[in-house]
């Protein structure tokens, strides 16, 4: 199961440049990003090489921020395959809130990370369809 940090803060010139700043002083490493924002505010969901560490040191700068399990998905990077993981969800009844693309550094295969409800149910039921889970 990986672990994501999701981070709230103000749609600001420079908030992405300050966050970033505060991992590279801590020697943290993102391995995944998306942001969704709003007019005033957004939320920074990352998967990072040390996700308590990021919170740590995220909140110790003023950042509101929690973690939440995720799960990684490793796939061929093949035309079709996203599709065929969706389907697969569907048809085992999963609903996605989100997901993004992060890619294993060793591999360099992607990995789609997602989140849904009961995540350590829906990592064993893909792991018994053959899935790559991380």
């Amino acid at each position: 199961m990986l672990k994501q940090v999701s981070i709230y803060a103000e749609n600001r010139k420079g908030t992405m440049c300050r966050i970033t700043d505060i991992f590279l002083k801590n020697e943290i490493n993102i391995l995944g990003s998306v942001t969704n924002d709003s007019a005033e505010y957004g939320i920074i969901r990352m998967v990072v090489s040390d996700a308590e560490k990021a919170c740590e040191a995220l909140m110790a700068e003023g950042y509101f921020c929690r973690t939440t399990d995720v799960i990684g998905v490793e796939i061929e990077d093949e035309v079709g395959n996203l599709h065929k993981l969706l389907a697969t969800l569907l048809e085992s009844n999963i609903d996605v809130d989100y997901l993004y693309l992060s890619f294993n550094r060793d591999s360099g295969k992607p990995i789609m990370v997602f989140h849904c409800q009961d995540s350590m149910e829906v990592a064993g039921c893909l792991a018994a369809k053959g899935y790559s889970v991380l």
